[in-house]
Parts: structure tokens; sequence; C-alpha cells
């Protein structure tokens, strides 16, 4: 045996290496590499669970958007509708005020025209009643005729007026 080389002993050693790594592969690798295999898979189980609340997320947030675009919009159809009532509203307190003056207005003229009236025939009454003094002042205080003292009266008072 040239260079003291023992072909039983690298036997042995290549039988002890070939033990050595079937046990290490049955007590290490496999489970390493069973637990890694696990690990990959629960994380694997995790994010798509992750990815599924998440997408769940984005259609209730896409929903909720949805009803608060729907809220929304009632709130302005609601503010709308109240404007045009209170619109509404102000117009018919507006005619109600505009019936309301035109009806003191007409009632207003109708007491001026009542008041007019009235006052015509409290003078029409004291004219006659000054007419009537006069006449009898006339004819009881002179016993001219009545005629030619109208006639002087009415000359005297062309007279003053040149």
């Amino acid at each position: 045996m040239p260079l003291n080389i023992d072909w039983q002993q690298i036997l042995l050693h290549w039988m002890n290496l070939a033990i050595l790594t079937g046990g290490l592969y049955f007590l290490l690798y496999k489970p390493v590499k069973k637990f890694m295999d696990e690990r990959e898979a629960h994380y694997s189980a995790v994010e798509e669970q992750a990815q599924g609340k998440m997408r769940e997320a984005q259609e209730l947030f896409e929903q909720y958007r949805q009803k608060l675009d729907a809220a929304e919009e009632q709130a302005r159809e609601i503010r709308a509708k109240a404007q045009q009532s209170a619109q509404e509203a102000a117009q018919a307190q507006r005619a109600e005020a505009e019936a309301k003056a035109k009806q003191i207005v007409a009632h207003a003229l109708t007491e001026a025209e009542s008041s007019r009236e009235h006052v015509r025939l409290e003078a029409q009454h004291e004219l006659r009643e000054l007419a009537a003094a006069a006449a009898q002042k006339l004819v009881f205080e002179t016993e001219a005729d009545p005629f030619d003292l109208f006639l002087d009266a009415a000359e005297g008072g062309m007279k003053r007026e040149s």
C-alpha cells in the first residue's frame, strides 16, 4: 500500500459520513424543512387572511362612502326642500302682508270717503243754518224788501272788490 492508504478506513469513513448525513437529514433537515414549510404556509395563510380582510375593508369603505354620498345627497335635497319651503312661506307672508296692506288702504279710503261725505253734509247743514239765520236777520231787522237788500249787498261787494 503505497502512501499508507487503508481502503478499509476510507470505506468506513465514507460509511460514517453517509450514516451521519442520513441521520442529520432525518433528524435535522426534514424537521427543519417541515417547520419552514409549515411556517411558510402559516404566513401565506396569514397574508391571504390579511388580503381578504383588506378587500373586506375596501368593500366596507366603498359601501360607507356610497352611504355617505347618499346621505350627503339626501341632506342637500332636504336643505333644498327646506329652502324652497322657506321661500314659499316668505312669499306667502309677503302676499298676506300685501293683501292686508291693500285691505287697510281700502278701509282707509272708505273711511276717508265717509268722513269727507260727513264733513260735506255738516258743511251744507251749517250753510243752510247760516243762510236761514241771515235771511231771518234780514227779514226781521229791516223792513225793506229782502231782494233789494240782496242787490245792495251784491253791489256793495262788487264795489269793494274793484
